[in-house]
């Protein structure tokens, strides 16, 4: 066994924990971001309008909402490490099932790969997340959890660039020109398809158990959940469930509109980018200009966490919201560079809110923090929502008007940053 943890004097060091829980940030934010890659990739492949591609994102952070209020539960009970590693294993199953799913040719049979991947990493995410926010002083949960969630952003960052060369590399025929072909063609072609998704997820799903194995190996602390904070001179036994805390049930609205927020705004960068008006790219280019959004918020996550050393999260929180809206409505109202360059520098403004969310609500819960994570990631269904929700809008308004669903989301997330996580 490896120990991760030092003890000294009653003391202990978590820098070893922390270290290789960096890991699952880093490989759940590759994974989710692909999905921005695949979404017009798939459209392309099946024909699909607006909405009905949205449903890849409604299929994988649906997840959320289905399992994550169970994994509170389970994760209580079976404990943190336990958690991380049956979340690595479905999400690795997950990835395997993207094989069938391309050599069918099947979008159904995708929409359910999606389900389960996203089942696994819900469930890691229920166990990591509040991990991180126990792992030391609960004064600088908020900082030592956006510094985890940058090497998220980091996965984020790379996995566009990487979609871009391995998955849109391969040219996607438009339905006319895929009738014209005749069966060897067709098979040829097919073949192709199925081959640029099925090769980068049979190599994540081996990264996956690997990392698995390695959790089963290697020996975690065991910490317990923080005492509650004062609320009114009531005690952590007053409440019966994390549900009787307003600043969480606030918090997972804050969670649900940020991430359907967020998630909006990457589905459709591939496609508004290739807009004539805006920069008029071509799919696997665009593709790589993704990177920058998601190489924001990795940026911003670095630099929040040694700002929140000194500056209230709340305020950075409701700052950062509110500079995210303004550069969306100059992406709605604006065009070529302009917009180009407003949309992708949302990232940088999106970089602490999920980590400063999450850390906020789950804030002084004690005994009550597994279901309290649980009910946080179930709000991740944002991005099942909202993305399907701006979908229909594009598909009726334009995709330039439809962004006027994030400039909501984050005039929210200003209101819970400046009060709401006070209540």
């Amino acid at each position: 066994m490896i120990n991760t943890a030092d003890s000294t004097s009653g003391s202990k060091s978590y820098l070893g924990s922390l270290t290789i829980l960096t890991s699952l940030f880093f490989i759940w934010g590759f994974i989710t971001c692909l999905n921005d890659i695949l979404i017009p990739h798939l459209k392309s492949v099946f024909t699909l309008n607006y909405t009905e591609a949205m449903f890849i994102q409604f299929c994988f952070f649906a997840a959320y909402f289905v399992v994550s209020i169970p994994s509170g539960y389970w994760v209580e009970k079976i404990g943190y490490k336990s958690g991380i590693i049956a979340g690595l294993s479905i999400a690795g199953f997950g990835c395997l099932l993207f094989y069938p799913a391309a050599s069918a040719h099947s979008y159904p049979l995708f929409l359910a790969a999606f389900f389960v991947l996203a089942s696994g990493i819900t469930v890691l995410q229920v166990a990591a997340n509040p991990y991180v926010t126990i792992l030391g002083n609960p004064e600088t949960a908020s900082s030592r959890l956006t510094m985890t969630q940058a090497f998220n952003s980091l996965g984020t960052t790379i996995a566009p660039y990487f979609g871009a060369l391995f998955i849109l590399g391969t040219a996607v025929k438009a339905a006319d020109e895929v009738k014209l072909l005749n069966a060897d063609e067709l098979s040829a072609y097919q073949a192709a398809q199925a081959a640029a998704v099925q090769t980068p997820y049979l190599l994540l799903a081996a990264i996956l158990f690997f990392i698995a194995v390695v959790f089963a190996l290697i020996k975690l602390p065991k910490v317990e959940a923080s005492k509650a904070r004062d609320l009114g001179g009531e005690d952590d036994d007053a409440h019966d469930s994390a549900w009787d805390y307003k600043h969480l049930v606030l918090g997972a609205i804050g969670i649900f509109v940020y991430v359907g927020g967020e998630v909006s705004i990457g589905s459709f960068l591939i496609n508004f980018l290739g807009e004539p008006a805006i920069a008029g790219l071509a799919k696997q280019e665009a593709g790589k200009y993704v990177s920058l959004y998601w190489g924001g918020a990795m940026v911003g996550r670095f630099i929040g966490s040694a700002v929140m050393q000194k500056i209230q999260p709340g305020k950075m929180l409701a700052f950062n919201a509110v500079m995210a809206a303004a550069l969306v409505l100059m992406a709605m109202l604006g065009s070529g560079h302009i917009a180009t360059w407003a949309i992708l520098a949302v990232g940088l403004f999106n970089s602490i809110m999920f980590p400063t969310i999450f850390s906020l609500a789950v804030s002084g819960l004690g005994k009550h923090t597994g279901q309290g994570s649980g009910i946080l990631c179930s709000a991740i269904v944002g991005g099942a929502i909202l993305p399907v929700v701006q979908g229909a809008f594009a598909d009726w308004a334009g995709i330039q008007q439809a962004f006027f669903i994030p400039v909501l989301c984050y005039a929210y997330i200003a209101y819970y940053g400046w009060q709401g996580h006070r209540l």
